[in-house]
C-alpha cells in the first residue's frame, strides 16, 4: 500500500466508502447536518445536469449542422463525388483532376451566363478549397488484441475509401505479441490493402516490459513511439497527426475533413487534442435494452463534456493530436494509473504543457459497436465487465490532484476547472446512485417510520420535526428529488432526435430508432445502478490496494461481407 502515501490517493476510496456509510449513519448521528448535505448535493447535482443538458443540445445541433453542410457540399459537387458515409467498405473516388475539370467546366458555363455574379465565384472557390488535398499526414493508430480479422479489415477499409487515403493516410496496426499468430495476421491484413495507403506499419507490443500495465494505453504508446520514429525519418513531424481509434470505430471522411479545417484555422495546432462524439448505431438493435440505454447515456455524457467553451474536455475512444505534442509530453503513459488512456492523455498534455493544451470538439460522430454476446445474461455480464474497465480510470483523480498541486503558473482557474471536471466524472457516478435512490427513502424510514413499533426516537425528540426550518428543508429535499431525473429526460429527448438525424443524414441507414424504442428506458434505473454505480464504487474501493492488471476479454459480434458473424474480443482490464 505504498502508493497510498500520497493524500490524493485517498480521495476516491474515502468518497465511495463515505457515500455508503452516511446513508444509515447520517439520519441517526447528525440528521440536521446530513439534511443540509443532501440539500446542497441535490441542488448542485440538478444544476450540473441542467448545464450538461444545454451543452449536449448545443453539441447535437452543431453535429447536425456539420453533417448538413457536408451533404450540401457533396450535392453541389455533383454525382461524380462520392457520398463518404462509410457504410460501404469500398468507394470509387474521383481524382483531383476530375474534380478540377468538373468545377472548371461548371464555372465556365456560369461565367458565360448573364446571371453570373462574383458571389458565385466565391461559392465555387469555397467548394474547391474544401475538397483540396489535406495539409497534414494522418497516422491512424489501431490498437487491437485478439480481434477478428474481418473486423479489422472492415475498419481499415472504411479509411481506405477516403479520397486522400493513398497519399495522406498511414495505418499503424498496433498488435500484441501475446496474441498467437499476430505476425501472420498482420501481414495478411497489410497485403489486403497494398497500395491503398501511403504506408502501412505493423507493431507488436511486448508483454514483458517492466513497469507497464497491459492494455490499450501501453499498446498505443509502443506503436506511437515506433511509428513516429519511422515516420520522422522522411516526413516533417509538424505535418503528422496521430489519430488513436478503437478496432471497431467507423471513421467517416467528414471527421478528417473537419479536423483538417480546425487545424488550419488554429493559431496553435500543436497544443490541440481533437475529439469527436461517440455514437452507437452499428449493432444497437441486437443487444439487450439495458446495454443499449447504457451506451446511449454514455454517448450523451461524452457529447455534453465536449461542449466546454474553454476547451477543458476529455476525449473518448477516438481522438487526434499532433506528433509534435505527443513527443513533447513523451507519448502515452503506460503504468497502472493510465488505464483510462484517452482522458489520461488529455490530462498529461494539459499538465506537461503548463495548461496550454486544449480539446477541440470535431462535431462528427464516430460509430461504434455495443458489447454483444450470445445470450441475454451473458451480454449483460459482458457490458458490466466493460463498465469496470471504464471506471478503473478513477486513477486519474489522484493523478490530477497530485499534478495540480505542482502547477506553478498563472492558469489557476483552468487547473481548478480540470480538477472539478475530473472529480465530477468519477465522483458523481459513485455518489449519485446511492444518494439519489436511497438517501431520502432511508431517512424517511429511520426518522419517520410507518409504524411506531419501528421508531428509533419519539416525534417529540425528532430533530427534524422540532424545528420549523429543518421541517421545511426536509420537505424541499423530498420535492427536489422528484425533479432530479428531469434533465436526464430532456437529454434523452434530444438524443432521440439526434440519433435519427445521424442515421438518416450521415450513415444513410434505413432502420433507425422508432417510438417503440422509448420503452428501452424502462431499464434505465437498473442499468444506471449495474453499469455505473456498482462498478464505479468497486473501482474506487479497489484503489486501496494495487494488484497486477491482466487481460479479460468480452465478446462483440461482427458480420463480415458474407453475413457470417464473427467474434470481436475487446481487451478489458479489471
Amino acid at each position: 500500500m505504498s502508493h497510498l502515501t500520497s493524500p490524493s490517493e485517498w480521495v476516491a476510496p474515502i468518497v465511495s466508502l463515505l457515500s455508503l456509510a452516511i446513508l444509515p449513519l447520517g439520519p441517526i448521528l447528525f440528521p440536521r447536518a446530513y439534511l443540509i448535505l443532501l440539500f446542497t448535493y441535490f441542488f448542485v447535482f440538478l444544476y450540473s445536469q441542467v448545464n450538461h443538458l444545454c451543452k449536449f443540445y448545443l453539441t447535437a445541433r452543431r453535429m447536425r449542422r456539420t453533417i448538413n453542410k457536408w451533404n450540401a457540399r457533396l450535392a453541389a459537387m455533383g454525382p461524380k463525388f462520392p457520398n463518404s458515409n462509410n457504410n460501404t467498405s469500398t468507394t470509387t473516388t474521383p481524382t483531383n483532376i476530375d474534380l478540377m475539370d468538373d468545377s472548371i467546366a461548371s464555372s465556365s458555363s456560369r461565367i458565360e451566363s448573364p446571371n453570373f455574379t462574383r458571389g458565385r465565384i466565391v461559392d465555387i472557390e469555397e467548394k474547391l478549397q474544401y475538397y483540396e488535398d489535406p495539409r497534414f499526414i494522418h497516422a491512424f493508430i489501431i490498437p487491437n488484441y485478439c480481434e477478428p480479422e474481418a473486423l479489422l479489415r472492415d475498419t481499415i477499409s472504411r479509411l481506405a475509401s477516403h479520397r486522400n487515403a493513398q497519399t495522406h493516410y498511414i495505418i499503424i496496426l498496433a498488435m500484441e505479441q501475446s496474441e498467437a499468430g499476430y505476425e501472420e495476421k498482420g501481414k495478411r491484413i497489410q497485403e489486403a490493402f497494398t497500395g491503398q495507403f501511403l504506408q502501412f506499419i505493423i507493431t507488436g507490443h511486448p508483454s514483458n516490459i517492466p513497469g507497464e500495465s497491459r492494455g490499450k494505453g501501453s499498446n498505443v504508446a509502443y506503436a506511437a513511439r515506433y511509428g513516429c520514429t519511422e515516420l520522422s525519418e522522411r516526413i516533417d513531424r509538424r505535418r503528422v497527426i496521430l489519430t488513436v481509434t478503437d478496432s471497431d470505430s467507423a471513421i467517416p471522411e467528414l471527421y478528417v475533413r473537419e479536423m483538417e479545417d480546425t487545424l488550419n484555422k488554429s493559431d496553435d495546432p500543436y497544443h490541440l487534442l481533437l475529439a469527436p462524439p461517440i455514437f452507437f448505431s452499428r449493432n444497437c438493435f441486437e443487444v439487450p435494452a439495458a446495454v443499449r440505454v447504457t451506451d446511449i447515456t454514455w454517448s450523451a455524457m461524452v457529447m455534453a463534456n465536449l461542449g466546454n467553451s474553454r476547451g477543458i474536455a476529455f476525449p473518448c475512444s477516438t481522438y487526434s493530436l499532433s506528433m509534435v505534442l505527443a513527443e513533447r509530453v513523451c507519448y502515452w503513459d503506460t503504468g497502472a494509473d493510465a488505464v483510462g488512456e484517452d482522458m489520461h492523455m488529455f490530462l498529461k498534455c494539459f499538465f506537461k504543457t503548463d495548461g496550454q493544451a486544449r480539446t477541440v470538439a470535431i462535431h462528427v460522430p464516430i460509430n461504434l459497436t455495443n458489447v454483444q454476446t450470445n445470450g441475454y445474461l451473458s451480454n449483460i455480464n459482458a457490458r458490466y465487465i466493460q463498465a469496470k474497465r471504464h471506471y478503473n480510470g478513477v486513477a486519474d483523480v489522484a493523478y490530477t490532484l497530485r499534478n495540480a498541486m505542482k502547477q506553478r503558473n498563472n492558469r489557476w482557474y483552468d487547473t481548478m476547472l480540470v480538477c472539478l471536471k475530473v472529480l465530477e466524472a468519477h465522483m458523481i457516478p459513485v455518489t449519485s446512485g446511492w444518494l439519489m435512490f436511497a438517501a431520502v427513502p432511508l431517512m424517511q424510514l429511520i426518522l419517520f417510520p410507518p409504524y411506531p413499533l419501528f421508531a428509533i426516537i419519539t416525534p417529540m425528540e425528532n430533530p427534524i420535526l422540532t424545528s420549523e426550518f429543518y421541517a421545511n428543508l426536509w420537505n424541499i429535499v423530498r420535492l427536489v428529488t422528484v425533479f432530479l431525473p428531469f434533465p436526464l429526460f430532456g437529454t434523452l429527448a434530444v438524443y432521440e432526435h439526434m440519433h435519427r438525424s445521424v442515421d438518416r443524414e450521415l450513415l444513410h441507414k434505413v432502420e433507425s430508432r422508432r417510438w417503440t424504442n422509448l420503452f428501452d428506458y424502462v431499464t434505465l434505473p437498473i442499468a444506471a445502478w449495474l453499469f455505473m454505480t456498482l462498478p464505479s464504487t468497486l473501482a474506487c474501493v479497489k484503489r486501496l490496494r494495487r494488484t497486477e492488471e491482466q487481460y479479460i476479454v468480452s465478446e462483440k459480434f461482427f458480420k463480415d461481407d458474407d453475413s457470417v458473424p464473427t467474434t470481436k474480443m475487446e481487451a478489458l482490464i479489471v
